[in-house]
């Protein structure tokens, strides 16, 4: 979206004022929304304004901030964000808005544009000589079916030729534009057919036109003399199933289970026999009432005794592979400082962007203490520091090398001036 801009101040009008019948008109628009919420009818005031005008000046958009109670700001973010506003003056009988969008493109929108072009101005929102003209393109005007059209105000004239739109022109330029009718300019109706209507024919009545089903025909009458016909016979009945050779599965119907069974077995037992067959489960499984901590023999992973077997006495450790010399802790590791630090005080790496508490004490663990330091490092130094830190690309992305040298220069104060804010 391009940046619209206020017309320049030369032309621009002192005041504003809205006539009696659109102040009237404003206000009761601002009436259909809750109070307080006057603001929200920002939009159809200012096209109102537009209307009046023939533009939105500086002055009107001041005049409808002044009557929404709004900053003149948020009139004016409004103004310049939709297009629909024209930020400067237009031709005073006709504002010619072409679509150029891709249906009225290929409908002709080129040879409309370029009659703009050589009866109006070569550039878009320049008036003519007369200053009563001015156009320019626009997108889509919804009217796709009747390509190519334009736009004057609030009225669109579709299905346009070169010929039909240079004797529209014509009429607004004197100042007769309201003797042309809007829409199709050809023999249809709307988006209708060209050349009249093709279906739906018949004309709508209230009348009923439903037609029910007519009965059935009425059986021939029998001669005179004929023995009366014999009875239909009956409809043979339908075969039985044939019964199954074998069954689709096995008969799963126990005594306890089957249908017919309609109350429990009879069969009882006695609560000391239930009790004395629990009790010899017990003494067979050897449940003494104390948890049983023997391991499973299919046990595996933790709960395999399978590391007991030599009581931990295996080295494991001598089959696994050394550890690389970059993935060394220096933290952890001595001998690990690939730099040598400089006497003296140690600077506060945290303010480089990218250095953290963490990453700040592994800096300091092989030897960077100081910003210059940071700022002296060259290709190879980095490419050893990101190998042995594991962070590759880190002092690049984060541009180290550049906030360490604002710093060890001045400061705090360096910093501000180089990057336009504070470290961290």
């Amino acid at each position: 979206m391009s940046v619209r801009r206020l017309a320049d101040e030369a032309v621009q009008p002192t005041t504003f004022a809205f006539t009696k019948e659109n102040l009237a008109w404003a206000q009761k628009k601002m009436a259909e929304y809750p109070p307080g919420r006057q603001q929200s009818a920002v939009i159809p005031v200012l096209f109102r304004a537009q209307e009046q005008q023939g533009w939105v000046s500086r002055a009107a958009i001041e005049a409808v901030g002044k009557l929404l109670d709004m900053p003149y700001i948020r009139v004016l973010e409004v103004a310049t964000f939709y297009t629909q506003f024209l930020l400067q003056p237009v031709g005073t009988r006709a504002h010619i808005q072409v679509c150029g969008t891709t249906p009225c493109m290929l409908r002709g929108a080129e040879e409309i544009r370029h009659v703009c072009e050589r009866r109006i101005n070569h550039k878009p929102f320049e008036t003519n000589a007369e200053g009563t003209l001015s156009w320019e393109e626009v997108e889509c005007l919804g009217a796709c079916v009747n390509a190519p059209l334009v736009m004057v105000g609030s009225d669109t004239y579709e299905d346009l030729t070169v010929e039909r739109f240079e004797a529209i022109l014509d009429k607004f330029a004197a100042g007769n534009g309201s003797a042309v009718k809007p829409g199709p300019q050809i023999e249809r109706q709307f988006g209708a057919a060209e050349g009249g209507q093709t279906t739906l024919l018949e004309k709508p009545t209230a009348k009923r036109t439903y037609k029910p089903f007519p009965p059935p025909p009425a059986a021939p009458a029998a001669a005179p003399g004929a023995a009366p016909a014999a009875p239909a016979a009956a409809a043979p009945a339908p075969a039985k199933a044939a019964e199954p050779t074998a069954a689709g599965r096995k008969n799963t119907t126990t005594e306890e289970t089957a249908p017919a069974l309609k109350s429990p077995s009879p069969e009882k037992v006695s609560v000391s026999t239930a009790e004395a067959e629990r009790n010899a489960a017990n003494k067979a499984a050897k449940a003494d009432g104390t948890p049983n901590r023997a391991m499973r023999e299919t046990a595996t992973g933790a709960e395999s005794p399978a590391g007991k077997i030599d009581a931990g006495k295996t080295d494991t450790k001598a089959k696994r592979p050394p550890a690389s010399a970059s993935a060394v802790s220096p933290t952890r590791d001595a001998g690990a400082t690939l730099f040598q630090a400089p006497p003296g005080q140690r600077d506060d790496l945290k303010l480089i962007s990218g250095v953290g508490p963490a990453l700040e004490g592994r800096l300091n663990a092989i030897g960077i203490t100081t910003w210059a330091q940071v700022a002296a490092l060259k290709k190879a130094d980095i490419a050893r520091l990101e190998d042995h830190l594991a962070f590759p690309g880190r002092v690049a992305r984060d541009e180290w090398i550049k906030q360490a040298k604002a710093l060890a220069k001045g400061g705090v104060e360096e910093y501000r001036k180089v990057f336009g804010k504070d470290p961290r």
